[in-house]
């Protein structure tokens, strides 16, 4: 398939799911704005679960420790017990902990403000990849993007990648992402975005929909 093709069958996914997208998108507009901090944080725990694992299998834990009450309060053995199905459970748990302790004031988790201090998301995602361990500038991004700033934010994950390296953004998939090399392929991502006129927002969930057959998070 030619690039001009590729670049007509992303914009034809889009249309078809237009309508799934912009309902997924209010809803991680509204986490941030009017979810409590317990719904905010879940979402970090999310993100801090899913390298190397499957989505859906990183949220059914995040959703266990929710229904199970350990989210913002459970011990570190308590969260490992819910992960199975979450690849390096052993470091995340503690990778959990570690976060939630980092956004306790007197016992009490204050995330929204920390995270709702920030009026650039850039700015947002840099503070959260050096102070919070498990989370690089994917996980950051992809944070970001389900609590509501992050719109314009790329999740280079592995689906993203790939269909960035048909597109002639990239030429391979590159094995590790440094900084420097994460924000040029993001600026390559953006360039794509504002020729093909789908939103950021759009663009990742129609690449995403595009490998896994759903809009998911």
């Amino acid at each position: 398939m030619s690039e001009p093709d590729f670049v007509e069958e992303i914009r034809a996914i889009r249309t078809s799911i237009e309508d799934e997208i912009r309902s997924r998108l209010q809803e991680f507009d509204s986490v941030l704005k009017t979810g409590d901090e317990e719904s905010v944080f879940a979402e970090l725990v999310f993100c801090i679960l899913t390298p190397q694992s499957k989505a859906r299998s990183a949220w059914a834990a995040v959703k266990r420790l929710l229904d199970e009450g350990l989210l913002l309060t459970g011990t570190e053995d308590q969260v490992l017990r819910e992960l199975h199905g979450v690849r390096f459970k052993y470091k995340k748990a503690g990778y959990v902990i570690e976060a939630r302790n980092g956004f306790l004031i007197d016992g009490k988790l204050f995330i929204k403000s920390r995270i709702s201090r920030f009026s650039d998301a850039c700015d947002a995602r840099e503070w959260l990849v050096r102070n919070v361990k498990g989370i690089g500038y994917k996980e950051a991004s992809h944070f970001l993007r389900n609590v509501g700033p992050g719109a314009d934010l790329a999740i280079l994950d592995r689906h993203i990648l790939k269909n960035l390296r048909l597109l002639h953004v990239i030429d391979e998939v590159p094995a590790s992402l440094s900084r420097r090399r994460y924000l040029e392929i993001e600026e390559g991502m953006k360039e794509l975005s504002r020729e093909t006129e789908i939103p950021m927002s759009h663009l990742d969930l129609v690449l995403w929909y595009k490998e896994a057959g759903e809009v998911f998070k």
